[in-house]
């Protein structure tokens, strides 16, 4: 296949619709979509053809020149450079009949144009200089994107805010190499050109911006997969009821036999243009069943990678049963990281008096295992407040051990609960502008170039030689570039663009 092959694929989504869109693309564009194309009966010339101007006309067999038209469509010329592509270009609006679109594709085919693979419009778009490779990687995420955080994400890196970053970056870090690069061939001499007090403050604040970058994918990736929320319990607590209620599908098994539920279930849902990523997790109890053990082995490692933790508790039994379960789930999270949502289910079939007791109690049962969580994970807490180790203030402990109850079998109470998982998500005010990390490649690539800037940082402690920092630069400046496709393998391209749709 090569690049100068002129290319052709239906550019809108697969099925019957009311209009498709094909496109073509390449050097012999416009010569090859003319073969086929009538306005008025009559064929038109390239001369003629005004850039940016729709056609409207028929597409026929011209052989023999006696067969019907095959439709009626519309057709708009994008010159070179000025396309998604970089080179010349066709769009044939037809109608969405799929045997028009495939009898419009072999016409084009037999007259000398190739079948598009998955994503080469945008990678030819890439190669010729109309996007970098992160903003051709949000092509396929607007298109994937499926909620207001996703877009909104997806639009910025396409707009550049991503690559942006990463070119101040870049810039300042080949300066500095440049510089190092230069005292090597003076190196009899002892010459330095890189003034060390402005290197290290450059990559301190280089190691800075790398920082806040990576630290900004939990978020990023939440929004983009769905922000894991566990539903964690002992066994027939109604987890699988309030997933089916959130959903508002019959998607777990429920029933009355504990463990019923043996794996973990996973469902996004969208709560005011937020996706989450619910997971119903296997009920927490003592068995011997092995299939029972490794979903419960399944539900301690959710728990752990979830955001939101929604702690549910069995009103219908005795208090000390309640807060020994409470406490179970308490000490499974990490209170200084991730959100813990209590809620004591059944609530139309619980009696006063264990109502009571938990409204008086249950903040007193359950505090000193707060207290111990924190200490475990490096806080430390007063009577009023928990602090980490650094002195900010993370939790009012009166928050942190408020519960409320619930039927899962009540509308109302389902909404106010999605309603408390919106304010319990730690979702960043952002804006189009505002960077989030949401793609795992561009992580890795940061957190190796962090590495790298670490290495030039503790070799300039240990004062080591300007090659050796030199090379360390050199890896960071790679590993950035990889991300936005100046530094890149032919295998990772086609890694990249084989995960587009054709015709994109």
């Amino acid at each position: 296949m090569s690049k100068y092959d002129t290319i052709c694929a239906v550019a809108t989504a697969s099925g019957n619709g009311a209009i498709a869109v094909i496109r073509i693309s390449g050097t012999d564009s416009f010569s090859t979509a003319l073969l086929i194309f009538r306005k008025n009966g009559k064929k038109l010339e390239i001369n003629n053809i005004e850039p940016y101007k729709a056609y409207y006309g028929q597409i026929i067999d011209t052989v023999p020149d006696d067969k019907p038209m095959i439709d009626d469509v519309v057709m708009t010329f994008f010159k070179s450079p000025h396309s998604y592509t970089g080179e010349d270009c066709v769009e044939i609006s037809c109608h969405g009949s799929q045997f028009v679109q495939q009898k419009i594709l072999e016409l084009l085919c037999v007259r000398g144009c190739r079948l598009a693979t998955p994503g080469e419009f945008s990678k030819r778009a890439f190669i010729n200089g109309k996007l970098d490779l992160a903003q051709a990687e949000a092509v396929a995420d607007l298109i994937a994107s499926q909620n207001e955080a996703e877009h909104r994400i997806a639009i910025n890196q396409l707009k550049g805010g991503f690559s942006n970053e990463l070119r101040d970056i870049r810039a300042q870090l080949v300066e500095l190499t440049s510089l190092l690069e230069l005292e090597l061939d003076f190196s009899e001499e002892d010459v330095e050109f890189a003034d060390r007090t402005k290197l290290y403050e450059i990559l301190e604040a280089s190691l800075k911006h790398i920082g806040k970058l990576t630290d900004s994918f939990r978020m990023g990736n939440a929004i983009k997969n769905g922000i894991p929320v566990a539903i964690v319990g002992e066994t027939n607590t109604g987890k699988s009821t309030l997933l089916n209620a959130i959903l508002g599908e019959d998607r777990a098994i429920v029933s009355d036999i504990a463990g019923t539920t043996r794996d973990t279930i996973e469902e996004t849902f969208n709560i005011d243009g937020v996706m989450y990523r619910f997971i119903d997790t296997a009920g927490i109890r003592e068995t011997s069943e092995t299939i029972e053990k490794i979903g419960i082995e399944r539900t301690f490692k959710k728990i752990s990678e979830a955001d939101i933790v929604i702690g549910m508790l069995d009103g219908t039994k005795k208090v000390k049963e309640i807060v020994a379960a409470a406490k179970d789930i308490i000490n499974r999270v990490n209170v200084l990281k991730q959100k813990l949502i209590m809620v004591i289910n059944k609530q139309d079939l619980m009696d006063a008096a264990t109502m009571f007791t938990l409204n008086d109690d249950f903040e007193y049962y359950v505090k000193s295992t707060f207290e111990n969580n924190i200490e475990k994970n490096g806080g430390y807490m007063t009577d009023e407040y928990c602090y980490s180790i650094t002195g900010m203030d993370l939790h009012n402990i009166r928050s942190l051990t408020t519960f409320s109850y619930m039927s899962a079998k009540n509308p109302e109470d389902v909404d106010s609960l999605k309603q408390k998982i919106k304010r319990n998500t730690n979702a960043p005010k952002f804006d189009e502008n505002t960077v989030l990390v949401s793609n795992i490649r561009h992580f890795e690539a940061l957190t190796h170039a962090r590495e790298s800037l670490e290495q030039v940082k503790n070799g300039m402690d240990n004062k080591l030689s300007a090659d050796l920092l030199a090379q360390d630069l050199r890896q960071a400046l790679y590993y950035i570039g990889n991300i936005t496709g100046e530094v890149t393998t032919g295998e990772v391209l086609n890694t990249i663009f084989s995960r587009f749709c054709i015709g994109k």
